[in-house]
């Protein structure tokens, strides 16, 4: 116990990354229990067409922003200057024009959308859910920093509350109305509340406009890359449900983005872990450099993958039950979807932190490669599967196009010493003969999906 208590004390690295992952699976997986309390209590207040028709919202209100990330986040935690104040604030100036701009193209959008989706309510929603974009442009630097330096236990606690008050206030919206504008309010309202929150109670200096040309540049040198890349980001992380607005009915979109929740909470739930630690990580302990920073890496990575595919094997084995067990009648479609997503998210942890080592090395044109090939592969493997095998075939190609790209992720790893073969295979055998099982167990509920 005690040597369990030292590995977390310390100023150290490897401190300072158990600290904070401990934090970020805290904050995460409070952030999901309460998101799946208000998805439980808003099933029952209102109908599956009100989940589809904000899961379109959500859809426009995501690409949007990842449309126009130019990446202030990483540039913060990997440039020399992430601490100089004149840096940040020309960052923070860049953010707050960015958050306005989207929320004026939000609004311009909202008829082309209605129209491309044959949904006229989204004329009346998405303005209002785009609101959160207006607001997130003048969330402090400061969240940043605390991410830069490892820094994240307050971090953790204010986004969990004000993500707390933002359901609050939809759920008891909810009960007075019924009405779908609960659920566009709600991230709005959560919006506002971290941005009060972290002004107020988060250390550090408070921004302040500025324009410095030399930290301009550097932004915008590194974010050229990322704001291409995170285009394509919004192709692998929404295009199924961009793809399958046009495809569904909005009641099934409803039911479907529940089946993507549950099924993908583990997955996300590690990148939002490794996201934020393994840019600090591989800048300071580079895998090329030594042998000694290549084993520590690929134990680290190891136990990430063990973590996370368990949990996805898990979520893939108990979906139809747990689904049964949570949601009425109404919802029971997406227990066989929970057991796809969750398989189909299995081949990404082949992948996994491979992305973030060309980040830390500066390397923003190496990633957008590798992100433009899982993009097209992502597409092309999506509207060919839902052509010949429906919604199922639309699922499981999300596993043949992480599969298609591994060869390109290997050529970034490779490039900085990143690449473990030897993990890679041995993720990929315990994930086919798992698949296997869990596919045979649960084969007559997906067969239940073959119409859609």
């Amino acid at each position: 116990m005690s040597r369990l208590f030292s590995a977390f004390s310390g100023s150290g690295l490897m401190a300072r990354v158990l600290r904070s992952a401990s934090w970020l699976m805290v904050g995460y997986g409070g952030s999901q229990a309460l998101r799946l309390a208000a998805n439980l209590i808003m099933t029952r207040l209102l109908f599956p067409e009100a989940f589809g028709i904000m899961t379109l919202v959500t859809v426009v209100i995501v690409g949007l922003s990842l449309f126009s990330d130019i990446g202030v986040g990483p540039a913060i935690a990997q440039n020399p200057r992430g601490d100089d104040p004149d840096f940040l604030n020309t960052a923070w100036t860049i953010q707050v024009f960015r958050g306005c701009m989207l929320f004026a193209v939000a609004c311009l959008l909202t008829i082309p959308v209605a129209r491309f989706y044959h949904e006229p309510d989204l004329v009346k929603y998405l303005p209002v859910g785009a609101l959160a974009l207006l607001v997130s442009g003048f969330f402090p630097t400061r969240i940043e920093t605390a991410h830069r330096h490892l820094l994240v236990g307050r971090l953790t606690v204010l986004d969990l509350a004000s993500q707390a008050i933002g359901i609050g206030f939809m759920v008891i919206y909810a009960e007075l109305t019924q009405s779908v504008m609960a659920l566009a309010l709600g991230g709005v309202v959560s919006a506002v509340a971290k941005l009060i929150l972290t002004h107020f109670l988060l250390p550090g200096p408070v921004n302040r406009f500025r324009w410095e040309r030399a930290a301009a540049d550097d932004l915008i040198h590194f974010g050229k890359w990322i704001f291409l890349s995170t285009a394509l980001t919004f192709v692998i992380s929404q295009g199924d449900r961009a793809i399958l607005g046009r495809y569904l009915s909005i009641d099934m979109l409803g039911i479907y983005n529940i089946g993507y929740f549950l099924g993908s909470f583990p997955m996300m739930a590690g990148l939002s872990m490794i996201g934020r630690i393994m840019i600090p990580v591989y800048r300071d302990k580079p895998p090329a450099e030594n042998a000694t920073n290549r084993r520590h890496l690929n134990r680290l990575r190891a136990g990430m993958s063990l973590s996370i595919g368990l949990a996805l094997l898990l979520m893939a084995a108990i979906g139809p039950q747990l689904v049964g067990l949570l949601y009425d009648d109404r919802y029971q479609l997406a227990g066989p979807m929970v057991t796809l997503i969750s398989l189909a998210f299995y081949p990404r942890l082949v992948i996994l932190t491979y992305d973030n080592v060309a980040l830390a090395m500066g390397d923003s044109r190496s990633y957008f490669i590798v992100m433009m090939v899982r993009a097209v592969f992502q597409i092309l493997c999506i509207l060919v599967g839902l052509a010949y095998f429906g919604l199922v075939g639309g699922i499981v190609s999300m596993a043949l196009a992480t599969i298609a790209s591994y060869p390109a992720v290997v050529w970034l790893a490779f490039k900085y010493g990143a690449w473990d073969a030897r993990h890679d295979i041995v993720a990929v055998l315990a994930g086919v003969l798992a698949t296997a099982l869990i596919l045979w167990m649960h084969w007559a509920d997906i067969a239940l999906l073959s119409g859609y």
